[in-house]
């Protein structure tokens, strides 16, 4: 899966202008993201599905953003929504992600509103951050189930905020994004009228066992989706330091006889930088690992819950930092549009800004630490 994405990657890096000005990622670029089966990786095995490791994925969504930020982020949106396969009914399950040209992506946060009525939800909302939703063909969106008059209102099975997923055709995109960086994600808001979800067309995975009870879908869904953020973030600062170490070799700063590479603030910045996001990624694979040895014992806690949060924070804000390093090393050359380290900073400095990584996550992480009362459900 890492070669095939990789390949796709590379014209995705040649074609970084053309995403750029569509604000969306090239229709023929997504379907051989689907051809390269990234959105199948975490499909279950029994509706067709890859259902490979956590680790695998990573690795995946690294090398995609390693050649463009944006088409590793709507990678990382697609793979890590079909996560929630294993926590839908069967039925629903196999009708949403059992065709391999599926993808899915939406915004979880509890933004629309759900009201119980026979056979399903009436469902309304707007929601943000619809990330490459021009090439999915099913759209969710995270909901409060409220009563007739708004109020928020469980239904009798405790049914409070699901992730309920719409048919294309349901959803209208709206034309709000226009931003400085993943400027190809299409990342945009998106909204629904009074839409009948089905009964059972909805996911709720921070409650309850999974419906596929293996290890993958064990793991926990929000945790899932930061190590995705973070994913792309590495490969950001992968590519961050690549660039810096080809350009050093032969630029001469003005008045200088010595080029960048033989300037020893330069050396420094390049070992500091490498050292930082290889130290973050070695910190996600090993809470990862720890994490993995829990599902499969069906031990996996709230600690480790914090602890993968932890890490994917870490690593994108450490990866970030070294992405900072390498733009500011190679000075004027970085600043030119279209240039590989202002391609990599716009979009490191897009990916800080995402929830599940943000830096006042640390905030309640550092809470558990010192043992205040802490609601774990975020994690």
């Amino acid at each position: 899966m890492v070669e095939a994405v990789g390949i796709v990657g590379a014209a995705a890096d040649r074609r970084w202008r053309e995403g750029d000005e569509l604000r969306h990622l090239p229709a023929d670029l997504a379907d051989d993201l689907i051809a390269a089966r990234m959105f199948q990786a975490w499909v279950p095995a029994a509706y067709g599905g890859d259902q490979v490791d956590v680790v695998a994925v990573l690795d995946a969504i690294e090398e995609a953003a390693y050649h463009d930020g944006s088409f590793g982020w709507c990678a990382m949106i697609g793979v890590t929504t079909s996560l929630l396969a294993g926590h839908l009914p069967a039925r629903w399950a196999s009708a949403i992600y059992g065709d391999a040209a599926s993808c899915t992506g939406g915004h979880a946060m509890p933004l629309g509103r759900a009201v119980p009525v026979d056979g399903g939800l009436r469902v309304s909302g707007r929601w943000q951050w619809g990330s490459g939703a021009d090439h999915c063909t099913s759209i969710g969106g995270g909901c409060l189930v409220v009563d007739a008059d708004g109020h928020r209102a469980p239904r009798a099975d405790g049914l409070a905020a699901p992730f309920v997923f719409f048919e294309r055709g349901e959803v209208e995109l709206l034309d709000t994004w226009d931003v400085m960086g993943m400027r190809a994600t299409g990342s945009t808001d998106y909204e629904v009228h009074d839409v009948l979800v089905p009964e059972g067309r909805w996911a709720e995975p921070q409650l309850g066992a999974p419906v596929v009870d293996e290890p993958l879908y064990r793991f926990p869904f929000l945790a899932a989706l930061a190590l995705g953020v973070s994913a792309v973030s590495i490969g950001l600062a992968r590519r961050a330091c690549d660039e810096l170490v080809d350009l050093a070799g032969a630029k001469k700063p003005a008045q200088s006889s010595r080029t960048l590479a033989e300037r020893s603030v330069v050396q420094a910045d390049v070992a500091r930088a490498e050292a930082a996001w290889r130290s973050a990624r070695a910190f996600v694979r090993e809470q990862v690992g720890a994490a993995w040895d829990a599902a499969e014992r069906g031990e996996l806690d709230d600690t480790h819950r914090r602890d993968l949060r932890l890490a994917a924070t870490d690593a994108t804000l450490t990866s970030t930092r070294a992405v900072d390093l390498m733009y500011e090393a190679a000075g004027g050359s970085a600043v030119h549009r279209g240039a590989p380290l202002e391609r990599v900073f716009r979009d490191a400095h897009v990916a800080t800004q995402h929830a599940m990584v943000s830096a006042r996550t640390l905030e309640v992480l550092g809470r558990v630490a010192l043992g205040l009362p802490t609601d774990a459900r975020s994690f």
